[in-house]
């Protein structure tokens, strides 16, 4: 795939592995690896939902959460309230020496900086002309 791979990571298996399977057929074509040890986590920070919550005023919480979920429904991704879902994600970009080059921790309820990820994989990618990814 024009010089790159990607896989995803997840957290836990055994809680919804179902709605995993799903995710995996209808949004993410990929291969998921379970890190068991939470590695790939601990290296983007160990964030937490709550890491990003900026205010305690209740209204600004709930307007926050009702752009995110017009977000996620325009994309036509659902979600569900199982599993343990206070531990955030991110991008881990990694060389063609497999060593991590670049990393985008997961900021709740904000959208992936396309620019700069794509400036990222075009930086280690072998052909950097033809380096593309569509999220």
């Amino acid at each position: 795939m024009n010089g790159f791979e990607l896989f995803g990571i997840v957290k836990e298996t055994g809680v919804d592995d179902e709605g995993l399977t799903e995710f995996q057929k209808n949004y993410y074509p990929f291969p998921l690896y379970k890190d068991e040890n939470l590695e790939f986590y601990k290296a983007l920070g160990d964030g937490k939902v709550t890491d990003h919550i900026t205010t305690y005023n209740p209204v600004r919480i709930w307007r926050g959460m009702r752009k995110m979920g017009k977000r996620l429904k325009g994309k036509k991704l659902e979600g569900n309230l199982k599993g343990e879902g206070s531990t955030t994600g991110g991008i881990i970009i990694f060389g063609s020496d497999g060593k991590p080059k670049y990393t985008y921790p997961e900021v709740t309820g904000n959208p992936i900086e396309i620019d700069d990820l794509m400036a990222a994989i075009q930086a280690v990618s072998n052909n950097p002309a033809t380096a593309s990814i569509e999220f």
